[in-house]
């Protein structure tokens, strides 16, 4: 069974780990709290954002100043703890960067809490310092209406959308459901019949959950979700019968898969992946095609020669034989997305998140 570890920000690799050989040179990773709990508002957020900021300062956020090159040295902030799956996203661009030479110096921060937004808070600190960029993804978007976040994505200079994974429904071996179908059946004629299961609340393991309710007809507000720190404890969960469904990434879940300890009922992909016999929710009929997206962002006030530098090392690290391996050993999908067409797709998936969010009565619709 994998270890459960703490990332509501999405999914690790099946390892769980920083990759082989690559030193720890973050912040060390705390335990998550709640982020979702709403009624700490406003006020907690910004003394936790400003306590975060001070801490992420002191362990070496790079001194960016106009004549820094960040093919020298360049700070990747991952806005979570070590071992989760923005710090593994992170860690595998810094090791790609290092291998291929792109980056001569390139090393990871954690800042982590409140699904991504307090690594975004001090980010936007950072204020015309090309020397850091940060990693981004569904998420966060998802924390940044939860937590009636003061920055967003708007607040910072998109660099690129760069690979997703997907998540996998499952339930137990000896589940009476063999199907989505067989599952919404049961579902539609008892809305709290169904305990389901998956990563913190607000995270694409709800969203999917809640895309599949509206698709059917049934209040997202009704679901009965017991949020978990990851995908382990979700499996356990699962397994002793405690909950009924689970909906976690597919790498967190595949040997359990592999196993015959669970049975997949569907995959969240827009197409079944290579090698992987399970239909996707669009395949059997369900307008469920949420993905967990990673991308990176440039910092606010950079100019133009200085942002054109950092997307150009993006790229760079994208075509190179060191991240092609590191998307195959993590079961990644590319979606390589830059420029106009990358606005473009947050926008929309800032607007879609936050419509989800709000009807799983989490938050205020964004901003």
């Amino acid at each position: 069974m994998s270890t459960p570890s703490s990332h509501p920000e999405g999914h690790a690799p099946r390892t769980g780990a920083p990759p082989e050989g690559v030193p720890d040179v973050g912040v060390a990773a705390t335990k998550q709290t709640q982020p979702w709990v709403r009624n700490l508002g406003r006020t907690l957020f910004a003394i936790i954002g400003v306590a975060s900021i001070a801490t992420a300062t002191a362990f070496s956020f790079a001194s960016g100043s106009s004549g820094v090159d960040p093919r020298a040295n360049l700070t990747i902030i991952a806005p979570a703890g070590v071992g989760g799956g923005w710090d593994s996203f992170a860690r595998e661009q810094q090791q790609a960067m290092r291998g291929a030479g792109v980056v001569n110096n390139a090393q990871v921060v954690n800042i982590p809490g409140a699904g991504g937004t307090i690594g975004l808070s001090a980010f936007v600190t950072k204020d015309g310092e090309a020397s850091n960029i940060l990693a981004t993804g569904t998420a966060m978007l998802g924390g940044i209406v939860i937590n009636d976040s003061p920055v967003n994505l708007d607040s910072t200079r998109p660099l690129a959308r760069v690979a997703e994974d997907y998540d996998v429904m499952v339930v137990a071996a000896d589940s009476p459901y063999n199907s989505v179908q067989d599952l919404v059946k049961a579902w539609k004629a008892d809305h709290k019949k169904l305990r389901f299961t998956g990563g913190s609340a607000g995270s694409i393991d709800h969203l999917i959950i809640a895309q599949l309710a509206i698709d059917q007809g049934i209040p997202a507000d009704s679901i009965t979700y017991i949020p978990k720190s990851g995908g382990g404890e979700a499996m356990q969960t699962l397994l002793s019968s405690t909950t009924d469904v689970a909906v976690t990434g597919y790498n967190e879940v595949a040997d359990q898969i592999d196993a015959g300890r669970v049975k997949a009922l569907a995959l969240s992909a827009p197409q079944r992946l290579d090698g992987v016999d399970i239909a996707t929710f669009q395949e059997l009929g369900f307008k469920v095609d949420l993905v967990n997206w990673r991308g990176l962002l440039a910092p606010p006030g950079i100019d133009d020669a200085a942002f054109n530098a950092l997307e150009q090392i993006v790229t760079e690290t994208r075509d190179s034989d060191e991240w092609k391996a590191a998307m195959k050993r993590n079961r990644w999908v590319d979606s390589f997305l830059t420029g106009e067409d990358l606005r473009t797709f947050i926008k929309e998936d800032q607007q879609r998140v936050a419509e989800l969010v709000e009807q799983l009565g989490l938050g205020k619709g964004g901003k």
